[in-house]
Formats: C-alpha cells, structure tokens, sequence
C-alpha cells in the first residue's frame, strides 16, 4: 500500500511540474538578484498582451489593497500602480524601456521593499521558441535595510515566480 502511494506521489509530481524555473541568483547584505524563465505555450504577442495587463494575473493576495485594480502605462516613466475603491494608490514600479513584444524594463520596491532604502530593475525577455514563447526574467534589488537584503531574496523569489505562473495559466487560458 505505502509502495502504490509513494509512486503515485512521484507520478502526479512528475505531471504537475512548475512551470517556471526560477532561482536565487545572489543575495548579500547589499542586494540580491533573482530570476528564471517560464515555458508559455502561446506566441509573444499575446505573452505581451497579458504581461501589460497585470490586473489580469498579479495575485490579490499580494496587493496593499485587497479592492484593487492595477493599471499599467507603458510611456518612459508610466507607472504600475494599484488603485483602491476608496481612492488610495501605490506606484509598484516606474517604466524604464520597453521594446513593444519583446522587453519590458521597470525600476521600483515591490510590495514591502517600496519602504527599504531599496529598489531594483525588474527585466522582462519575451523570446518566440517553436510555436509558443519562454518569458525570461530577472529582478535586481540593491540599497539598505536594516538585517540586510539577503533575507529578502527568497519571498521575492517565491512571490514573483507564484506571480508568473499565474500569467502562465492566464495567457494559456487564452486559448
């Protein structure tokens, strides 16, 4: 019986495989690096699409503002902000560089960080690989908080990569 069970086990983790690999690069006192790549069985214009339209798939359970929408200006400067029913707003990240399809750059603290003496480069590489796409990103975060850094990489690293699967099953929804 504890045989039937244990091979069960291996067989629905080995169906169910995360769809994006994503690891702690680097983390010192003073920054960390994370990142990975997400396998999206759909072309880039359509990974683009959903990827700019963060209300679509960023988590509720990761905003300030549990009655929230996220909006999302793509201008040099534009802002990913979070706007509540009430009226309150937070700026999540600034637009840096976009290259319409395949590369989106923001500057910003998510969540927790906006209060650190701390922001990061959030790079997001759309490539076309055979008759879907790979989503390659990175987040480096550097500057001051008091116990160092370091101790953020890892629930960066698990919020962003839950983030990105959610875009993953968003775009394939699509279908």
């Amino acid at each position: 019986m504890m045989r039937r069970l244990i091979f069960a086990a291996v067989a629905l983790s080995a169906l169910t495989a995360a769809p994006a690999y994503a690891e702690v690069k680097s983390a010192t006192p003073g920054g960390f690096e994370v990142g990975g790549a997400v396998a999206i069985k759909a072309p880039p214009a359509r990974v683009w699409a959903v990827l700019t339209a963060p209300d679509a798939w960023w988590s509720r359970d990761h905003r300030w503002f549990r009655n929230s929408t996220l909006s999302f200006d793509l201008a040099p400067g534009g802002c990913w902000c979070e706007t509540a029913a009430d009226g309150r707003v937070s700026r999540h990240l600034e637009t840096a560089l976009v290259e319409p399809g395949s590369k989106l750059v923001l500057r910003g603290g998510l969540g927790p960080l906006q209060g650190q003496g701390a922001s990061g480069g959030l790079t997001f590489d759309i490539k076309a690989e055979g008759e879907g796409s790979v989503l390659n990103w990175s987040y480096i975060v550097g500057g001051y908080t008091p116990g160092g850094l370091e101790n953020w990489a890892t629930p960066v690293d698990g919020v962003l990569s839950a983030q990105l699967a959610n875009l993953k099953t968003r775009v394939e929804a699509a279908d």
